[in-house]
């Protein structure tokens, strides 16, 4: 039997997760980054289950093609062992070639949205509160405080309360179909 929020695909276990990238800095001060002559910032990666909420969050220097490859890793080893099918955005980073051979050979299905469309991305719905409550008038003394911050707001929201604010539980939630009529938890 499938473990909660999981499915049978074929023969296969698959999990459907959506992700997004978000950029956290340290309150818009540059060169925060002191000696290293660049302003701090991060990119946040993040990817949710729109079945049972589980999140999967990190952070990198860049948002760059390299980057993502790493977090497709991540992912790969938060969920082994079955296909992952992972909604995402038209970034270069994940239309790369390097990037989509990655994750052909990890067993994950990129699902890339229609461009200009970020409504449908579950994990910039999630992006949107954290701004507001971690990120918005804020300074941090460093951007590894800032980032952890961030990371320690996602994360700290009970799965219900992630599904809720990704919008994953409203009514009109356009991968509803999909998860109670084929994505079926067996």
């Amino acid at each position: 039997m499938a473990p909660r929020g999981t499915a049978r695909h074929g023969q296969h276990r698959a999990a459907l997760v959506s992700t997004a990238a978000c950029g956290v800095g340290s309150g818009g001060r540059a060169g925060a980054g002191a000696d290293s002559g660049e302003n701090a910032k991060r990119t946040l990666w993040g990817a949710i289950n729109p079945r049972t909420g589980k999140r999967i969050v990190m952070a990198t220097r860049r948002g760059r093609q390299e980057d993502f490859m790493v977090f497709l890793r991540a992912l790969r080893a938060a969920y082994p062992g079955r296909p992952l099918l992972l909604v995402l955005d038209r970034a270069s980073c994940h239309t790369a070639q390097k990037s989509q051979r990655l994750a052909a050979r990890l067993g994950i299905h990129l699902v890339l949205l229609p461009k200009q469309r970020s409504e449908l991305n579950c994990m910039d719905h999630l992006w949107r509160p954290l701004k507001q409550r971690v990120s918005a008038n804020r300074q941090y003394p460093t951007v590894e405080q800032h980032v952890d911050a961030a990371i320690q707001w996602v994360l700290g929201l009970s799965p219900q309360e992630a599904l809720r604010k990704a919008g994953c539980l409203a009514a009109g939630f356009w991968l509803r179909d999909l998860l109670e009529n084929f994505w079926r938890p067996t």
